[in-house]
């Protein structure tokens, strides 16, 4: 692989909060991959882009997919209509009532430029990135957390930063198919086992585990995972290299709290992953 060069390229913020942004551990993934030589760099639970944004380096192609429409979305109406969508965020203000609005508004309803900008809105008011089951997040001691004037330059490093980036919306199975090659590298975030419903419905199943491993079993290419470590997830991905990291997390769910936690990053090639 060693014919396959890397450029560099500057990180950027993802555009909203994400729960399970990998935040905390963005500086060792990150490490890691921008080592792993490769033709395609590609993800098929981008989510936020909590580490797509983050890598330093960069392959000939790159792939973000996300099943969630709304995710796909935003990322297509960032890349090839950031004007238009920067005039559908102009008077947003952020107060519960709108929050509460767009909660209840059907994206179905929408044109694409006003279901990405309600999407983000959501994103970045809602409490610790939650997608389902959303509260309003606020502070006594910060300013509104949708103000287009801190906005706007962050989203025109993500606008600049997706150029060339191929967008999906695909099954992960499918999208993980249609990409596999020997020069391949996929970095997967799946929801965390016990969690599989806080991304939308229906879009992984806690069934979906054991199917992903099987496509990962048959890759041509490389893969790092990273995905909360309990018994259920090792004895599915046991045929794999796991490395057990800690990490925190911030924001409360079915399967953790606030606090320092055991994650797996698992791997189909041995490679040392620095604190």
């Amino acid at each position: 692989m060693t014919d396959l060069p890397l450029t560099p390229v500057k990180p950027v913020a993802p555009p909203a909060p994400w729960l399970g942004g990998k935040r905390n551990l963005a500086g060792r993934l990150t490490a890691l991959l921008d080592t792993m030589p490769c033709r395609t760099y590609a993800e098929p639970f981008v989510g936020m882009g909590g580490i797509f944004f983050r890598r330093r380096m960069r392959p000939r192609a790159e792939v973000i997919n996300d099943y969630g429409r709304d995710v796909a979305n935003l990322f297509r109406i960032l890349q090839r209509h950031y004007p238009q969508f920067l005039d559908t965020l102009k008077f947003q203000l952020t107060t519960r009532v709108e929050f509460e609005r767009l909660g209840e508004t059907d994206p179905a309803t929408l044109t694409d430029l006003e279901r990405a900008a309600r999407f983000l809105y959501l994103q970045r008011t809602a409490f610790g990135g939650k997608v389902s089951g959303r509260n309003f997040g606020v502070s006594i001691d910060r300013p509104g957390r949708f103000n287009l004037t801190t906005v706007e330059p962050m989203l025109e490093e993500v606008h600049s930063r997706l150029s060339g980036v191929v967008i999906e919306c695909l099954d992960f199975e499918a999208f993980i198919r249609r990409y596999d090659s020997p020069g391949t590298l996929f970095y997967l975030d799946p929801p965390y086992w016990g969690s599989e419903g806080d991304y939308g419905k229906a879009l992984f199943q806690r069934a979906d585990f054991e199917r992903l491993a099987g496509v990962l079993a048959g890759v041509k290419g490389r893969f790092v995972m990273s995905i909360n470590d309990v018994p259920e997830v090792r004895e599915v991905f046991n045929g794999f290299d796991l490395t057990e990291v800690e990490t925190s997390y911030t924001v409360g769910s079915k399967v953790g709290s606030r606090g320092k936690r055991a994650e797996l990053v698992v791997m189909n090639q041995k490679k040392t992953l620095n604190e």
